[in-house]
């Protein structure tokens, strides 16, 4: 499957695959992920998580993760101060997916080359399960928040904008 998949089950962490097809002229890939997962589902923008990553202070030797749902915007005022530094900024999407070892919309935040340190945010609480991105475009995971948090050593706060 994906290195995102392989840790799961190697961790035997209870979770959840869902697949659907990938449109490849979708840029918006949550929005997608939404509109195309099981309507059976139930599954609202708020739980599902995009993963982008950040660099810290200008320097792109220092990355971390900030995931949030979908349909909000990073605060990057709120993540900074969460990361203990005077700025963040997006990282280039090229330089994402070399650390990372997955494609820009197929980021997930379990698996990577590296462990960057990792925020999520404090909504995440609010559900029972939520989903990211399983290492490629059109496959999700669904685990329990607080499993996310313990894999990853992730902090959970606000900061969403």
């Amino acid at each position: 499957m994906t290195p995102a998949i392989d840790l799961l089950k190697k961790l035997k962490i209870k979770f959840n695959i869902h697949q659907y097809k990938h449109d490849l002229n979708q840029t918006n890939y949550g929005k997608e992920a939404i509109d195309k997962l099981d309507p059976s589902l139930n599954v609202t923008a708020a739980q599902v998580f995009k993963t982008l990553i950040v660099s810290l202070s200008g320097n792109n030797k220092a990355l971390a993760v900030c995931m949030l749902p979908v349909d909000t915007h990073l605060d990057l005022k709120k993540a900074a101060k969460a990361l203990n530094c005077k700025k963040i900024d997006l990282a280039d999407p090229n330089l994402a997916q070399k650390i990372t070892g997955y494609l820009v919309g197929g980021i997930s935040p379990l698996g990577q080359k590296q462990q960057l340190p990792t925020l999520i945010d404090l909504s995440a609480k609010q559900h029972t399960t939520m989903f990211i991105s399983g290492g490629r475009r059109g496959l999700e995971i669904e685990i329990a928040p607080q499993d996310l948090v313990d894999i990853l050593q992730a902090k959970l706060v606000e900061i969403i904008a």
